[in-house]
């Protein structure tokens, strides 16, 4: 009797388990026309510090955020090679002195001969050259002191702006070479933002248009900027157009070389209404590029599909999307790494 009851029993069915997924609808570009890019804070001004001559540098006074005045001594060098010039510059100045004053009594005795008849036209001719290449040699004597002494000031550096110092790369008793680095002045009092715009924004950027900027060390506070440059060409090492902002109230929180994001408000008409859009959380990307999973079917039957596409530039809605989606397409939102091409889903 047990044996036939139990032969009897059915075996319930198991239940397929349907994983629910979110979707959105792909939609044109619009709505919010915010774009924030990222950029570096940098005062107006930025000044590189270095001699004008050679040599062993005896004195700095160049220190990390120190204030320094116009004119100020920063630092000197050793010279020697400028003052050892500078020298026989003013003894070659003595010598030709002596020799023009030599060639003037010279010719003034010549003269006073060639009057009287005792002397040749030739002779007084040979005087006043003698004394005309006198006077050339004397002058170019002088020209060469004038110049060694502004060498030995090419080893005094003073401050060119008002300022605060950035960095200071050189030491005391290094040896240093016209034009070289030995530190930076901050010179300006406004803070500038660099940053690049793609190729699809540059014609809507005006100069004196006004945007927002927040920094990041500086939370939950934002500053009124103005555009200042916008570059008429493409840079080729980041491959978009150089712009600069300037924040225009002045504050002492905000220091060159902060990160920040500039907020750009854009009107109706200058960007391009017929862009697509696709949320950034449905995009995903593997070794063959980017991809969704488009949701086809309706809520009794749906199924995921995998589907590659080409995306552009990140916006506050999503990124653009260049080729492979339509309007109106649905696709997935959450759980890419977890869904499977031609899975069978349930729409959430």
């Amino acid at each position: 009797m047990l044996l036939v009851l139990s032969c009897g029993e059915k075996k319930a069915p198991e239940e397929k388990l349907v994983r629910p997924v979110k979707f959105e609808e792909i939609s044109n570009l619009g709505g919010d026309k915010s774009r924030v890019f990222s950029g570096t804070a940098k005062t107006e001004k930025i000044i590189n510090l270095s001699f004008r001559s050679s040599g062993i540098i005896t004195m700095l006074d160049m220190k990390l955020g120190q204030t320094v005045k116009k004119g100020q001594l920063l630092g000197r060098l050793d010279n020697v090679s400028a003052r050892l010039n500078y020298e026989s510059a003013i003894e070659q100045k003595n010598s030709s002195e002596s020799q023009m004053n030599t060639a003037k009594l010279n010719l003034n005795r010549v003269r006073k001969l060639y009057e009287k008849g005792s002397s040749s036209l030739s002779d007084y001719e040979d005087a006043k050259n003698s004394y005309r290449t006198a006077v050339a040699s004397f002058e170019s004597a002088k020209r060469s002191v004038s110049i060694q002494q502004d060498q030995i000031q090419f080893g005094y550096l003073y401050a060119p702006e008002d300022g605060a110092i950035a960095s200071v790369i050189a030491e005391i008793d290094e040896n240093v070479s016209p034009g070289q680095q030995i530190g930076v002045l901050n010179a300006g009092t406004a803070i500038e933002i660099g940053l690049g715009l793609p190729e699809s924004l540059i014609n809507a950027v005006k100069k004196d248009m006004l945007v927002r900027v927040d920094f990041t060390a500086i939370p939950n506070e934002e500053f009124e900027a103005v555009v200042t440059e916008v570059a008429p060409a493409l840079d080729v090492n980041t491959s978009t157009y150089p712009v600069t902002v300037q924040i225009k109230d002045s504050d002492e929180r905000i220091k060159s070389g902060m990160a920040s994001n500039v907020f750009f408000e854009f009107k109706e008409d200058a960007l391009n209404e017929n862009m697509l859009v696709v949320p950034a959380s449905a995009v995903g990307e593997n070794s063959e590029g980017r991809f969704v999973f488009l949701v086809e079917g309706d809520k009794e039957k749906a199924v995921v599909k995998k589907h590659t596409i080409e995306i552009g530039e990140l916006t506050p809605q999503g990124f653009e999307v260049k080729a492979g989606l339509k309007k109106g397409q649905r696709v997935a939102t959450a759980g890419l790494q977890t869904l499977l091409d031609g899975q069978e889903v349930r729409i959430n």
